[in-house]
């Protein structure tokens, strides 16, 4: 795979523009876009220059982090506090995703998406407001391990980090979590997966190609 040299201006202008043309597959009325990378990759801050990109050219956009949508503790730690395996599969509640977050922007749906449910800091539920979002509105859902999950994207965004890059810029205390990205790599292929692919080993640097032609 050949990289092109971009930057993050010139990148969340391109995705925008290509989100802007997109017409959703189900034939509904709101688009949804997912951006994947570990949390080294800092996913949430290119879902936040998107959102401020597609506002601009006149969309609703409603980001959700699936931090907001983790599992309560005692199902986390069932296995022990550091098993790669239940971060892998049971750490995020993709049931609540699908039911919260997805389902509401079925065709047909009420648009009223829960933007977030549990807080891990405090290990309770966060009791936020529902959200509308009106047709013709954007969703963006952000995080970790997204692909692979048959979750409804219309286009997906795939951060890259090197195997090296990724241990580097996780957080030492976080690092047990790094056998469960390279099973994501052999299992899921997220580079093969995604319609967008950036690199992020310098975050000052992206790069990127799209596997298909703009």
């Amino acid at each position: 795979m050949r990289f092109e040299a971009i930057t993050w201006e010139r990148l969340t202008d391109a995705l925008a523009e290509r989100a802007a043309h997109l017409k959703p597959a189900d034939g509904g009325p709101w688009l949804r876009v997912g951006i994947d990378g570990a949390p080294a990759a800092r996913t949430g801050e290119l879902a936040r220059r998107l959102a401020e990109s597609l506002r601009l050219r006149g969309r609703s956009v409603l980001a959700v982090s699936t931090e907001g949508f983790l599992r309560p503790a005692s199902l986390r730690y069932e296995f022990g506090r550091q098993d790669p395996d239940a971060y892998y599969d049971g750490w995020f509640d993709t049931g609540a995703l699908w039911r919260e977050v997805f389902g509401p922007l079925d065709p047909g749906g009420t648009g009223r998406v829960l933007p977030d449910l549990w807080d891990p800091v405090r290990d309770r539920a966060t009791r936020s407001p529902y959200q509308l979002l009106p047709e013709g509105g954007v969703l963006i859902v952000h995080g970790p391990l997204l692909l692979g999950r048959w979750f409804p994207f219309d286009l997906t965004v795939h951060l890259r980090l090197s195997p090296h890059a990724l241990r580097r810029r996780t957080e030492e205390s976080s690092r047990w979590t790094l056998s469960a990205f390279e099973r994501y790599e052999s299992e899921v292929r997220p580079t093969d997966a995604a319609d967008v692919v950036v690199r992020v080993d310098d975050p000052r640097h992206p790069a990127w190609e799209a596997t298909e032609d703009e």
